[in-house]
């Protein structure tokens, strides 16, 4: 409780809270442009066989006659994607499929495709021809950018523990800013999925330190606001891609329009101030004193910021620095009787939350065929959904907000699997209901775990709890294919899932208003308090019992 009397000392929530958070902020708009990008860059326009040189097309007219010479049709009607005739069958066309237009022979589109760039002028499909037997290629950059999250969680979650938060933030800005650059000019696929998964890992980085510098700066009662206006900073982000990408729907230049402006939140980056509570738990009583005092400045509190000396920061910080200077790996996170519990429950947490989110997603299609509409859309779900995972967090609690979200999106799911399929308006509400509690589920996940871990091990186990969520988000395709045994299987194992991790979260302590552990120990002492608390309890109830019999008597 010492470092938040001291922030509340200097101003509680000052100018430079409001000024560093927004700077930290602003990034997030373009994740979200980042994370679901691949929707328009590698779109996959409506396309055809190219006919072979010989077939000599000159002239509007006479090119599409001759070019319908050479498809066959599906039985809808349409010139199918992936064959042509071996020679042209001139004359009246088949309707449905019919005729000789399917007697002939047909082979592969040896020349290429035509692609009808009406909406999509270009994406990585239409450049490198990613249809037909390549077509399993096109997820390719999203994979290596979902495993690049998967590695930069882990990876930029325990830097971050040993270098500082701002030091991370500042590389990972960088690093997206080059890598997005490059993955613009790539001139081939493998390129591009490199840089993809350079993207991947340090966006992952950008995440968790957002959360946490911005926490570790602000007084315990503003966490859950500062959680939340996080959250819409990447729902409003869903709304940005939107727009550059129907105003830009070149993909090279949608890629550059999204990464540009990560140089300038570079350059800014060197004017955050790192966390004190980071200084503190290194044994830095200097450089926390140092940002302390830039603080106090800022927020126009320089009498009480003189007031304070490292004398001062001894007395006040004196358990901080007694149990702070021991250094955590991600081991301990399950060599600790501890950290093993949290660490165990806030896994399947994460785990659920991501893998009914991406599951969830993939069956929202009945949206509508306008992809811009579509993207629109997720965002519009997500905003009453945070407000209100908002309301319950910062009022009731967190546990009770993570156990809602989790728990009602695994009903919403398996009582949409028993829907009729043609029962539209009930299955599209169910799926919007769900997918905006699993928005509100990850809101409230970064605040929740955040607030549970140590200082000392906090980034390392948000970085851990990010990797799980990853490895829920690979995982989720793959139910897809226990479809093929039983049709509302993956609807039931995607509703299970959440289910199970809200039941999890019961056995995980309130943090409403509690102050931030500092160390393990902290998080000892706080479990043998309770425990003692409810023995307390336990026998209070009997003398209770025997005192009203007592008087009975």
């Amino acid at each position: 409780m010492a470092f938040n009397e001291l922030l509340l000392q200097l101003g509680g929530v000052g100018r430079f809270q409001w000024a560093q958070f927004t700077l930290v902020v602003l990034p997030m708009l373009l994740m979200a442009s980042h994370n679901t990008i691949q929707n328009f860059t590698a779109a996959i326009p409506s396309h055809h066989c190219r006919p072979p040189p010989s077939a000599n097309l000159s002239g509007d007219s006479v090119e599409a006659e001759e070019l319908w010479a050479w498809l066959p049709r599906d039985e809808q009607g349409r010139p199918e994607s992936c064959r042509r005739f071996t020679s042209p069958q001139r004359g009246p066309h088949w309707p449905n499929g019919t005729g000789l237009n399917r007697a002939n022979a047909t082979e592969a589109c040896l020349d290429g495709w035509l692609y009808d760039h009406s909406t999509f002028p270009s994406t990585i499909v239409t450049e490198w021809d990613l249809v037909c037997s390549h077509k399993v290629l096109r997820h390719l950059g999203q994979s290596l950018y979902m495993l690049g999250v998967l590695v930069g969680a882990s990876l930029f979650g325990n830097l971050a523990d040993r270098l500082g938060r701002r030091k991370i933030l500042i590389w990972v800005y960088l690093q997206t800013a080059v890598s997005g650059t490059c993955c613009a000019f790539s001139s081939n696929l493998s390129t591009y999925c490199v840089f993809r998964f350079l993207i991947g890992a340090s966006l992952a980085g950008m995440a968790l330190n957002t959360i946490t510098l911005n926490t570790e700066w602000m007084p315990i009662h503003t966490r859950a606001t500062v959680a939340a206006l996080v959250g819409y900073a990447y729902s409003i982000g869903q709304f940005v891609l939107a727009g550059c990408a129907y105003a830009v729907p070149h993909w090279r230049w949608l890629q550059l329009l999204t990464s540009l402006p990560f140089f300038i939140f570079f350059l800014y980056s060197w004017f955050f101030i790192e966390s004190a509570r980071w200084h503190a738990s290194t044994g830095r009583l200097d450089l926390t004193l140092q940002a302390l005092k830039k603080v106090a400045w800022i927020n126009g509190k320089q009498e009480e910021g003189e007031k304070l000396n490292i004398e001062a920061l001894q007395i006040k910080l004196h358990k901080e620095m007694t149990l702070g200077k021991s250094r955590h790996t991600t081991l301990d996170l399950v060599r600790l009787p501890t950290l093993r519990c949290l660490f165990c429950c806030l896994s399947l947490m994460w785990f659920a939350t991501s893998f009914a989110y991406y599951g969830l997603v993939m069956d929202l299609q009945y949206f509508g065929t306008n992809i811009y509409l579509t993207q629109v859309i997720f965002g519009v779900v997500d905003l009453p959904a945070k407000l209100i995972g908002f309301l319950i967090t910062n009022y009731i609690g967190r546990r009770p907000a993570q156990m809602a979200s989790l728990l009602l999106a695994g009903i919403s799911i398996l009582v949409n699997a028993l829907v009729p399929k043609d029962w539209g308006i009930t299955r599209t509400s169910l799926a919007v209901l769900g997918k905006g509690c699993l928005a509100s589920s990850f809101n409230c996940a970064f605040l929740y775990t955040g607030e549970l871990y140590p200082t000392v091990i906090r980034q390392t186990g948000l970085g851990m709890g990010s990797m799980m969520a990853r490895v829920g988000s690979i995982m989720s395709p793959l139910v897809n294919m226990t479809g093929e045994f039983y049709p509302a299987l993956p609807s039931l194992i995607y509703g299970a899932v959440p289910i199970a991790g809200g039941v999890v979260t019961f056995f995980l302590p309130e943090t409403l208003n509690m102050p931030l552990p500092e160390s393990v120990e902290d998080l000892k002492a706080r479990s043998h308090r309770k425990k003692e608390k409810e023995e307390a309890e336990e026998q209070t109830i009997p003398l209770q019992t025997l005192g009203k019999n007592g008087l009975q008597g």
